[in-house]
């Protein structure tokens, strides 16, 4: 009979795990109720005091002051915030990459603009009707010039090719003007005429210089707005379903279990985060690449292209040719004489605004170059800045948004109670997921946006690399340069042999439907969990019978 006091008292020691830390009785959910209420659901139905938890589907199933209800309202708002958060995020490199377009594209806009103006100024008194006769072949230089540099698809050296022969027409007449020129006699003009060099060295110095800063301008201008681009593209990306598990989690469950105080460990956070967020970070090798790229074409446009010289005295340039074939006038009329024969004598007589010698070039142009360089210094810094920011994410944001704890806390959520966390922090990226031991993956879905944006980057930082090197780029929209939907570089081979099972997929954003209990979602509840503890109690008071009747 000494049984009973041994059993009575052992039932007891194994039955009190029970109420968790509740010390026998319920807790107060005061503080899960304030928040519920905050924001914006109704309190009716929220448990005053802890109950039984073996209805929660994400939670630990110990005692808690969350109702099934309440469990599936906390991990859509859970899932919004996330998804928040990461908009919030992209917003800011998005504002710091558009701002350094708005600054580089008002200074070269300005620059051209500038340029245009010193030449519709000077010129009239300069060349008369050289210049009042012929002003659309100016203007739509200038023209032809912004639509470039805006992105249309023109062949620049031919755009400038065609303006210098208009030119040399129209001033091929000016200087002949006793003689009916027609236009086939302007084709052999032209012929004969470029063999010769009328206006010297300044077209083909002009077309070296011109073009590679005009490629440079506006792949550097192109490069930023992409940036941009795809980060919005990726923060409106929505969370998968087992992400906002994760999230719930991480975010609400601790509230749940009445532990409102206790921050999520540091390592727990980074491993959701990081689970969630794989997708992403394997945008961090192309995005990296096209930080590089803008860095090192900004040093091409303030150094060796001289964007600042070349764009800002086109005016003077043309100028200067013009200037070339005064000088040579009677030597090059007289080459194409020779190849083309004499053209016929005009009846008409010539002014004396055409026997007028045109003006010598006296222009001045002002030097913007010290605005260049606080630019390109200033866009420096934030492209380097930006580097990492993909991989840098995770840490940032539960360090600054969700407000996990410190790295040396060990009385932190965990996911399942308060203490210290002990599973190791995964690596960044899809393939590093495989065994996250907070957010199911499957390693083997990349997502499809986030494959085309990584594309998208591919294809700039080619941009950029041509235009280092002073090579024209077509710049049709990068969509019509990709292959297909997720084959080739989203997915290298050294990757794809080794997937198994874990990552967030493309979804529109959807009411989160808690499942039904499995294995993985209630995997780490605590030895307090009612269910369990109860099973404990009966096999206990089993082998307690069977040694009575021994």
């Amino acid at each position: 009979m000494r049984f009973f006091p041994w059993g009575f008292w052992l039932l007891c020691v194994i039955s009190a795990p029970a109420r968790g830390d509740s010390g026998g009785k319920a807790r107060s959910c005061t503080e899960v109720r304030q928040l519920y209420g905050a924001k914006g659901f109704s309190l009716s139905g929220v448990p005053q005091a802890e109950i039984s938890g073996e209805h929660l589907r994400i939670c630990p199933q110990g005692y808690t002051c969350c109702t099934s209800e309440m469990e599936e309202n906390f991990a859509n708002k859970s899932r919004s915030e996330f998804e928040a958060m990461m908009k919030e995020a992209g917003r800011t490199v998005q504002m710091t990459l558009t701002a350094q377009h708005r600054s580089f594209d008002s200074y070269f806009q300005d620059l051209l603009n500038k340029s245009e103006k010193a030449l519709y100024d000077a010129f009239p008194s300069l060349y008369g009707e050289l210049y009042t006769q012929n002003v659309k072949v100016f203007k739509d230089l200038y023209s032809e010039l912004r639509r470039y540099y805006r992105g249309s698809n023109i062949n620049l050296e031919e755009a400038l090719n065609e303006f210098w022969t208009r030119l040399l027409e129209r001033l091929f007449k000016l200087m002949n003007p006793q003689y009916h020129i027609t236009d086939e006699y302007l084709d052999c003009m032209v012929k004969h005429a470029e063999q010769h060099r009328p206006f010297g060295e300044v077209p083909r110095d002009l077309k070296v210089k011109a073009t590679r800063a005009f490629i440079a301008a506006r792949s550097y201008a192109q490069g930023f707005l992409v940036g941009s681009d795809v980060v919005k593209k990726v923060s409106q990306v929505s969370l998968s379903h087992e992400c906002t598990r994760a999230i719930m989690k991480l975010t609400y469950c601790p509230h749940c279990r009445g532990m409102s105080n206790v921050k999520p460990c540091n390592n727990y956070c980074l491993n959701v985060v990081k689970g969630c967020l794989a997708n992403q970070a394997d945008l961090n090798t192309e995005w990296k690449y096209l930080m590089d790229s803008l860095v090192v074409v900004a040093d091409r446009i303030d150094g060796p292209y001289n964007v600042d010289t070349v764009i800002g005295t086109i005016h003077m340039r043309i100028s200067e040719a013009i200037s070339n074939l005064q000088e040579n006038k009677d030597s090059i009329t007289a080459k194409v004489f020779q190849g083309c024969g004499n053209p016929k004598i005009s009846t008409k007589g010539s002014s004396s605004e055409d026997k007028k010698r045109w003006g010598k070039v006296a222009l001045e142009a002002k030097s913007s170059a010290q605005a260049l360089e606080m630019l390109v210094l200033d866009a420096k810094g934030n492209l380097t800045a930006l580097k990492t920011y993909w991989v840098t994410l995770p840490g940032s944001l539960c360090s600054k948004k969700i407000m996990a704890s410190s790295v040396a806390d060990d009385k932190c959520w965990n996911g399942m109670t308060k203490g210290s966390y002990l599973p190791e922090v995964m690596g960044d990226g899809l393939a590093n997921q495989i065994n996250n031991p907070e957010v199911e993956v499957d390693i083997t879905k990349p997502d499809m946006t986030i494959r085309q944006q990584i594309m998208q980057l591919k294809i700039m930082t080619n941009r950029l690399g041509n235009a280092n090197i002073g090579n024209d780029v077509d710049f049709q929209d990068a969509s019509d340069d990709m292959s297909g939907s997720g084959s080739g570089d989203s997915c290298p081979d050294d990757v794809c042999g080794k997937r198994l099972s874990k990552s967030p997929s493309t979804r529109q954003p959807e009411t989160h439907a808690i499942p039904k209990q499995s294995g993985h979602g209630i995997s780490g509840a605590s030895s307090r969990s009612l269910p369990s503890a109860f099973l404990l109690l009966l096999s206990v008071a089993f082998l307690a019978v069977q040694h009575l009747w021994r």
